[in-house]
């Protein structure tokens, strides 16, 4: 994938680093399933955008540093707290459905970007999966800032306050995989977590895969479709 990560740092660096405005913020939306290998491709794509930067931007000077000019902004940190899952008419189907798109607070989401579009700065929630509920106020996005990767599974779909969300996106990227190679990935991952076999195959088909149908449906909202490469190939 090194050469796909190289080719979207250079796409970003461009528009990014020719802007004359000093709080100029290029905000890509970066959508796909779990087990698609969202993550990595933002903070390798981000870690690429830091080393070109210096070449390339006209907007360097003492108070920006290099390492500082991308930052991956990841959706798990908009999770409903289990304080509100326990809350709902059925506490154990919410906690089965962890991860379905009414499991996370997407009005927040929204807020946080518009506040970071208007403003220049924002302090989002990261999440703790030691814990499982989100951590207020643990990233903050700051002027420095040029490029931010919001990277999530909803991103793209197009309803309620997903929708509106996507507006604010100068960029929508989708990270397009096999579902049933993705379903693999989530599965090594579950087991690794601890989770016995049966529950983690359980859970696979009964939260993952269509959370995973549903996500693929929001492909064709994308301005980039980008093909995951196996990388244990």
């Amino acid at each position: 994938m090194d050469d796909v990560y190289n080719a979207l740092a250079e796409r970003l660096v461009r528009t990014a680093a020719a802007a004359s405005n000093f709080h100029f913020k290029h905000i890509v939306g970066l959508a796909g399933t779990p087990g698609s290998g969202k993550s990595t491709l933002a903070f390798e794509v981000a870690r690429r955008v830091n080393t070109l930067w210096p070449q390339k931007s006209f907007l360097l000077d003492s108070s920006v540093e290099p390492p500082d000019v991308a930052l991956v902004l990841p959706m798990d940190g908009f999770h409903l707290y289990r304080h509100q899952l326990d809350a709902m008419e059925d506490p154990e189907e919410a906690y089965a459905r962890r991860g379905a798109p009414w499991t996370f607070d997407p009005e927040l989401l929204l807020r946080c970007l518009r506040t970071l579009r208007n403003e220049g700065s924002v302090y989002a929630p990261s999440f703790d999966h030691g814990v499982g509920d989100p951590v207020e106020d643990d990233i903050f996005v700051n002027f420095q800032h040029k490029v931010v990767i919001v990277e999530g599974n909803y991103l793209l779909l197009e309803e309620g306050s997903w929708k509106e969300i996507s507006y604010l996106f100068d960029d929508k990227w989708f990270i397009e995989v096999d579902i049933d190679k993705a379903m693999q990935r989530v599965l090594k991952r579950h087991i690794s977590t601890g989770k016995p076999p049966d529950i983690a195959k359980w859970r696979i088909e009964y939260n993952d895969r269509p959370n995973a149908e549903l996500i693929n449906k929001s492909k064709t909202n994308a301005d980039l479709v980008i093909k995951s490469i196996d990388f244990s190939s």
